[in-house]
């Protein structure tokens, strides 16, 4: 699996030198990941954050009634986990599967923690993915009390452009928080 893209999204934001590309990709594990296959379930703890570097990740809960609160997406050169398992070390809240089939680059928490002592340069860019991150969510929290559906709707096309047309409405509808049925009628008006 080419590494190029994981390279890429990190200097972005930073530089790396040659001997620290060759220490951060030795612990950087890859995984193929069939299409509706977990990563992670409710329940489990964390052990890892992941990079897509093909496919489609999605993190989600699901309600006492079986019906998912789909919380992200993550496409090609997007990273997922589960965070408040990672960072507290307690069992998690979400699952993560493959909505597509799925190439993925996996950094164990150990190893993290290691390459933030090796190369300090990775705590930025870790720091500047939390603050997106929680950017991210707190203006995904405000559309959601205040957005009607239609405008979560488009807020979603936006957001993630390339999965309009490949999504099953269903998990659309998770993602924006409504029924499918509820979605299709509003897209048919």
């Amino acid at each position: 699996m080419d590494k190029q893209l994981l390279l890429d999204s990190i200097q972005k934001e930073i530089d790396l030198t040659e001997d620290e590309i060759v220490r951060l990709l030795a612990v950087v594990k890859s995984k193929k990941v069939k299409k509706k296959q977990y990563l992670l379930l409710e329940g489990d703890l964390s052990r890892y954050t992941i990079f897509v570097a093909s496919g489609c990740l999605r993190s989600y809960c699901v309600d006492e009634n079986g019906f998912q609160y789909i919380q992200q997406f993550a496409p090609e050169g997007w990273w997922i986990g589960d965070m408040y398992s990672l960072v507290t070390g307690k069992p998690g809240n979400l699952y993560i599967d493959a909505v597509f089939e799925s190439e993925v680059w996996m950094i164990s928490k150990v190893d993290l923690h290691r390459l933030y002592q090796e190369i300090p340069k990775l705590n930025v860019y870790f720091r500047i993915l939390a603050e997106n991150a929680l950017v991210y969510y707190q203006s995904r929290s405000m559309e959601n009390l205040r957005l009607a559906a239609k405008e979560r709707y488009e807020k979603f096309c936006t957001r993630y452009p390339t999965l309009i047309d490949c999504l099953p409405q269903k998990q659309v509808a998770a993602y924006i928080g409504v029924t499918p049925e509820f979605l299709s009628k509003m897209l048919h008006q």
